[in-house]
């Protein structure tokens, strides 16, 4: 990180970007609501104003890193972390575009940020567990590489949109690209279906479609029947 604030931004994406500055300078040491400020170029009524008191700010700061490739889902399904985290990063770009551009555009050349890191590394965590379940096309550090250069390039992207005009399609695509170059499409389509799972299903539908008027699905009588003979035959699957 640079040595210095660049006091042309509002004072808030200034106070972020002087914690985080701090933080990184000195890790697991106390930082003062003084030097913060004094960093800053603010009094400290201004960081009151902004995030009630000084741990409010620093949360503020940690959040980037906790908030982003969470390996807490309830379905206990990596990849679904790891599109979560990924949309995450892009929501959070776009939520706080100067903290995020200070943070993305101002790194010191060989030494990576200390409050980036902390995302990058839920991202590993995700990467390492597909590894063990054998569906990465390449090495662990080369997919967290790859992921990480891409999620940054799209939410710089986006954030250079006029207001309100970002296109959160474009980052799904993308999204969607990356993954499938890395990960092998048995990975990404998930578990395997089971009969059983086909026949409850087919049932549930075969169910909606009689409880339904003989023009709400858009089917002619006929249709109706041959589709229900289906159903009947992927229901006997289980």
């Amino acid at each position: 990180m640079q040595d210095k604030v660049d006091h042309a931004g509002s004072a808030r994406d200034r106070l972020l970007w002087a914690a985080a500055e701090l933080l990184d300078a000195a890790p697991g040491e106390p930082v003062s609501t003084r030097a913060i400020c004094a960093r800053a170029g603010v009094g400290a009524p201004t960081l009151y104003h902004h995030f009630g008191n000084k741990q409010g700010l620093i949360d503020a700061v940690v959040e980037y890193g906790l908030g982003q490739y969470g390996t807490d889902s309830a379905e206990d399904d990596a990849l679904t972390d790891l599109r979560a985290g990924w949309d995450n990063h892009v929501r959070y770009g776009l939520d706080n575009p100067a903290f995020y551009v200070l943070l993305y555009g101002r790194i010191a050349p060989g030494r990576p940020c200390k409050v980036t890191a902390v995302a990058e590394a839920r991202l590993r965590t995700l990467v390492e567990r597909l590894n063990r379940d054998g569906v990465l096309l390449a090495p662990v550090e080369d997919v967290v590489q790859q992921i990480v250069a891409a999620n940054v390039g799209i939410t710089l992207q986006l954030i250079a949109e006029p207001a309100g005009t970002a296109d959160l399609t474009l980052s799904t695509a993308l999204r969607e690209n990356v993954l499938g170059g890395l990960i092998a499409a048995a990975g990404l389509s998930g578990p395997a279906v089971t009969g059983g799972e086909i026949a409850d299903a087919a049932g549930r539908l075969a169910a909606l479609l009689g409880r339904g008027s003989t023009g709400a699905s858009g089917l002619s009588a006929g249709e109706r029947v041959l589709l229900g003979e289906w159903l009947a035959r992927l229901g006997e699957s289980a």
